[in-house]
């Protein structure tokens, strides 16, 4: 059976400012390209703009660095008032390195939502504001959730929304999309108990779905386009109650340790 589906990055969404109601931004956007939402319709939409809706994003003239954020910066090259950001960003720092003099070095952290990410996500891209860093929502879950709800009341259909944020992957070259917040979204889909192609029962199988699409929506958006929006139609899938920590391997599988 043959199955196609569009993948659609949304047009001319403004720049985000703090306060702004993103569901009504968006939910305008959809309707000026064409793409009112209906029922089955999936949004990815990245973390900047409800990072920079929400205000998180920090002037580095009002932190002051820590000792362990100047211990990291001298051995990292890295700017201490940072560093002192990813700090507070995180519950633990997992490995820090420096392979080159020329380059700052880079800390694997334990986010304090659970991801393991290079400096804690903490980063310093696409937004206006300079000698500043921007860091995750403090809930992308209750993020996307609220943005679920409004656009759903809005066009009367069932629709899910994914958050999207680029990490990098071990023993993996670049980066790739992943599913940082859900809301109506299946997480994974289980496959466990299931006849394969050849009959044989699937005993661990588990797609990423949410990971999946996240991944695939960084394929039309371009990272100086300004296309945080990307909509998914024709997908076939059950909404569903789940989060972000629906992802996360638990801390006590870690093999590497």
């Amino acid at each position: 059976m043959s199955m196609s589906i569009s993948v659609t990055a949304i047009a001319d969404i403004p720049d985000i400012m703090q306060g702004d109601d993103l569901a009504r931004i968006v939910g305008d956007c959809l309707i000026a390209s064409g793409n009112a939402p209906m029922d089955g319709d999936i949004l990815c939409v990245a973390q900047k703009i409800f990072s920079k809706a929400e205000g998180c994003i920090i002037p580095l003239d009002s932190v002051t660095p820590s000792s362990e954020a100047e211990k990291y910066a001298a051995e990292l090259g890295k700017d201490a008032r940072k560093i002192e950001v990813v700090l507070n960003e995180s519950t633990e720092v997992v490995r820090a390195f420096r392979h080159s003099t020329e380059n700052e070095g880079t800390m694997i952290c334990r986010h304090r939502l659970g991801f393991i990410s290079a400096n804690a996500a903490v980063d310093e891209s696409n937004f206006a504001e300079t000698d500043a860093v921007m860091t995750l929502p403090p809930d992308p879950d209750l993020s996307v959730a609220r943005m679920q709800s409004a656009l759903a009341a809005r066009f009367g259909c069932q629709i899910g929304v994914v958050m999207t944020d680029t990490f990098g992957r071990p023993w993996r070259i670049g980066q790739v999309n992943v599913a940082i917040g859900l809301s109506g979204v299946p997480a994974t889909l289980r496959e466990q108990g299931n006849e394969d192609a050849w009959g044989r029962t699937m005993k661990v199988t588990e797609s990423a779905f949410a990971d999946e699409l996240a991944a695939a929506s960084g394929l039309v958006v371009r990272k100086a386009g300004k296309t945080p929006v990307v909509l998914f139609r024709g997908l076939d899938w059950t909404p569903t109650k789940s989060s972000y920590a629906d992802l996360l391997r638990r801390k006590q599988e870690d093999m590497f340790k």
